[in-house]
């Protein structure tokens, strides 16, 4: 059984898909296809939730990069991410889908 949840887009690594304070809507149990935005976490920040988009899986978890390379700590630093949710909707300010980039 999936969960749905609110969560606050915090920072500029999402940017231009995402900014800073939006509110998207992710499930939690949803299969995870490349070019998905997801709600991670790294195993060395326990206590950390980041937005990112799904690149490739990996065998310790999936390689997650932000849209805006400058902006953005993932993958390139931290290595791969435990993927918790899929971001289905941005709720606001904007409601609508996300695109999928692949």
């Amino acid at each position: 059984m999936s969960r749905w949840r609110r969560v606050a887009v915090r920072g500029p690594s999402m940017s231009p898909a995402l900014s800073d304070g939006d509110v998207v809507i992710v499930r939690f149990g949803a299969p995870v296809e490349i070019g998905d935005v997801v709600l991670v976490r790294w195993a060395s920040r326990p206590g950390q939730l980041s937005v990112k988009r799904a690149v490739r899986p990996e065998q310790e978890g999936w390689w997650v990069e932000g849209d805006n390379p400058f902006g953005s700590t993932d993958s390139r630093t931290l290595g791969p991410a435990m993927v918790d949710a899929v971001v289905r909707a941005r709720m606001w300010p904007r409601p609508g889908a996300l695109r999928r980039r692949s």
